[in-house]
């Protein structure tokens, strides 16, 4: 069991130099250009999924180091796979890791399609809230062990997730005993009775003005302090939800709000994973 205890909260904005090479994540509007000029391997997969007629299709994208990379499963939003969320893994592959961005709609679309086949965005939301939680550790579980056989791997793996995939993400730890990590970025937390299965630390990163998932972290914080986890978490003063995706929303405070929230990241990963 963790035994380190953090909680936190953040209401003034500091600046700081960022402890990794990339302060900034691509945004929605600048996620094909990063995609188009990434020097990084991506492809995509397909991975078997057990009783299910469609493997699960997923974005791979391989660090350029010397050593094999610990891995992170990026957990998409409610939108489903992306080209901000490929450009997401590969933000995260420019810092070392090995990251797996899967299609939790693989199967389910038009004609067996995944994401890229819906015609509209409101036929993915549609899909994705169908999706049980069983459903979807399922379906981590699948990607969780495709991820300990890539020979350029390490053993360790957590995920990270936005939205919907920061629910998720949340959620998996309680499921996931050998999981590293979990990042979330603004989804709600698990049902405190649900905690007490959890190993692995917790990050949470949330903007100021989304009290519908921030109702959910005083519970989830109390319970993981009486439990003994570790929860850390930031908020983010005048920031709205999907700041990550947004950047240039709210008058400069997702951008503000992006900026610390992917430096706590990566300094998160790197002390629980490197």
């Amino acid at each position: 069991m963790r035994t380190a205890i953090v909680v936190v909260v953040i209401l003034i904005l500091f600046s700081v130099g960022p402890v990794h090479g990339q302060l900034l994540p691509p945004s929605s509007e600048t996620a094909a250009d990063a995609l188009e000029q990434s020097p990084r391997h991506g492809e995509y997969i397909t991975v078997e999924f057990p009783d299910y007629d469609y493997p699960i299709t997923s974005w791979v994208v391989y660090p350029e180091r010397p050593t094999r990379a610990p891995v992170v499963i990026v957990i998409h939003e409610i939108f489903g796979l992306t080209d901000w969320i490929r450009a997401i893994a590969d933000d995260l592959a420019s810092e070392g890791y090995l990251a797996i961005a899967p299609d939790f709609l693989s199967g389910l679309g038009p004609d067996g399609g995944g994401t890229e086949s819906f015609e509209e965005r409101d036929d993915i939301v549609r899909s994705i809230r169908d999706l049980t939680p069983a459903d979807v550790i399922k379906r981590l579980n699948a990607i969780y062990d495709y991820a300990l056989t890539i020979p350029a791997a390490t053993d360790q793996v957590s995920t990270i997730g936005f939205c919907w995939g920061g629910t998720m993400s949340f959620y998996y730890a309680t499921a996931q005993p050998d999981l590293h990590a979990a990042v979330v970025f603004y989804g709600t937390s698990p049902d405190t009775d649900e905690l007490h299965n959890i190993e692995a630390p917790v990050l949470g990163l949330y903007a100021e003005d989304d009290a519908r998932v921030n109702v959910t972290i005083e519970p989830a914080a109390e319970e993981m302090e009486r439990l003994g986890k570790t929860f850390e978490w930031y908020m983010y003063p005048d920031a709205g939800h999907g700041f990550v995706r947004q950047q240039d929303g709210r008058d400069g405070a997702n951008l503000a709000a992006t900026e610390r929230a992917w430096e706590q990241m990566f300094i998160f990963l790197h002390e629980n994973m490197e």
